[in-house]
């Protein structure tokens, strides 16, 4: 099969949209801004949801959902929520259509609604009403709770995963009796993020807080995991946010605490979306197409006939069907395409396209051999293994592609990680290595905001793990203590 696409060296967006396109990954909707999972992208979102949905229930969270419209009135009692989001929201003002006598379909003018919804950009007005009438007493909290749903913001510029009008995510909302506590979940929720980003998706991460001006709106604190995509953009793979009581004051959401004294309660929420696909495509893929962690992968194992004549293939088939249990026995997902209708080269330019982290092609001289030839992805590297113990063999090979995958994008976040001393030697960074600057900062708003407008570049995060440093701002020149990581970024 002829794959088409262009060279990331050439054109790393396009090649981006061709790997999502070819790939079937997903497709632009008729509805402006949209986008269609096709049904390979979507097995790829669904074990990210099942691996996280443990995640949460194993820290304590339970799975709740609430309505997908809002009352405008509830944006208006959060100040800087509504302005964070007034921009991106979809507004619902009437309720019925009507015939206009020509054949054509109107809004019926008499059906105005009275008070206007906003399709849900993000859940926190809606939930935090909620809660005012769940939460009497400490014995009520924690309160932890996600949800699992589709968000609206309206975008101008759209990319498939990266940037649409819907897309689909999961957003915490958690309600605690001190500000120590919500603070505790804040983290602990980014580390489940960093956990799974890491872990499941190969992809390596630093966990940071966010300034003053790219925290969440209405949040006191915003913790974010940053990543690096292969053209030395960065993209923010999670956040979670310390909201203190701004929800809980906007909403009257009070409890009685064991001495007896009513208190608003605190808060926390922390979210995740489709976005990681997009992630996942940009840091670890190829020309060649989708270059996929065995922990995420749909397919794991393909297995593809090499025959002639139905005797071969009878053959071929008898040790196929002993070995897929075998494998599914460890875990291991595993397709056996003995399709006809396609050549076995068709095949194998499909499943490279499509990330399957190993192929195993067998033939009639692999049978009296007692061997297969197997095709790892990440290396496209092809060796010759015997049928005895296969199934072990590609357990560990399995593991073996997954640390290779986080090493290489380890590895290139590494070499395209750099310190920069001076604002010249900044911009030049940028324009050339790219990747993540670490640079001194002089804490201002203002200076942020400068760079940003000059460069395109922003302060993605303070690392959590920085060390102290004494030096000044490569803009201002004033006084700092610690370096901060500056990139482009999605």
């Amino acid at each position: 099969m002829s794959k088409g696409i262009t060279s990331k060296n050439e054109d790393y967006s396009q090649w981006y949209n061709d790997i999502v396109i070819k790939a079937d990954l997903a497709e632009h909707s008729s509805v402006k801004g949209c986008m269609v999972i096709k049904p390979y992208g979507y097995s790829i979102w669904e074990k990210m949801q099942a691996i996280l949905d443990q995640k949460f229930k194993d820290t304590g969270h339970s799975n709740a959902y609430f309505p997908l419209f809002i009352p405008k009135s509830y944006f208006s009692k959060e100040a800087s929520h509504v302005e964070g989001f007034a921009t991106e929201c979809a507004v619902v003002t009437h309720y019925r259509l009507k015939n206009d006598g020509n054949g054509n379909i109107i809004v019926d003018e008499t059906a105005k609604l009275e008070e206007e919804l906003i399709v849900r950009p993000t859940s926190e007005t809606i939930i935090w009403n909620t809660y005012r009438g769940w939460i009497q007493s400490y014995r009520d909290l924690p309160l932890l709770i996600n949800q699992w749903a589709n968000v609206v913001r309206w975008e101008m510029r759209t990319r498939l995963f990266l940037r649409t009008t819907e897309f689909l995510w999961q957003e915490g909302h958690t309600a605690h009796a001190t500000s120590e506590e919500a603070i505790e979940e804040t983290r602990e929720m980014l580390d489940v993020y960093a956990d799974f980003a890491e872990n499941w998706m190969g992809l390596p991460v630093v966990k940071g807080v966010k300034t003053p001006n790219e925290r969440f709106a209405g949040a006191l604190d915003t913790f974010c995991i940053e990543a690096l995509m292969q053209d030395g953009k960065a993209l923010q793979a999670g956040t979670s946010h310390f909201l203190g009581q701004n929800f809980a004051k906007a909403f009257d959401v009070k409890f009685t605490n064991k001495e007896g004294k009513i208190e608003h309660v605190w808060a926390s929420s922390w979210g995740v979306s489709t976005r990681l696909i997009g992630a996942l495509i940009m840091a670890h893929s190829d020309d060649a197409g989708l270059v996929l962690p065995p922990k995420l992968a749909p397919i794991q194992v393909v297995i593809v006939p090499i025959y002639k004549g139905d005797e071969e293939l009878n053959k071929i088939s008898t040790f196929v069907d002993e070995l897929m249990p075998k494998l599914k026995r460890l875990g291991i997902s595993v397709k056996y395409d003995d399709r006809d209708t396609q050549r076995p080269g068709f095949k194998f330019a499909e499943y490279e396209l499509k990330g399957v982290p190993i192929r195993l092609a067998i033939g009639g001289r692999d049978m009296e051999n007692g061997t297969v030839e197997l095709a790892r992805r990440d290396t496209r590297e092809k060796q010759t293994v015997i049928q005895e113990g296969l199934e072990i063999h590609i357990a560990q090979l399995l593991e073996e592609i997954q640390q290779n995958i986080y090493n290489k994008a380890f590895d290139y976040r590494t070499e395209h990680t750099t310190d920069a001393n001076s604002y010249d030697e900044f911009k030049e960074l940028l324009d050339g290595k790219a990747g993540f600057i670490a640079a001194h900062w002089d804490g201002t708003p203002e200076t942020e905001q400068k760079i940003k407008e000059e460069t395109k570049a922003t302060i993605r995060c303070i690392p959590l793990d920085n060390k102290l440093e004494e030096g000044v701002c490569i803009y201002s020149g004033k006084p700092s203590t610690q370096r901060v990581l500056f990139a482009r970024a999605y």
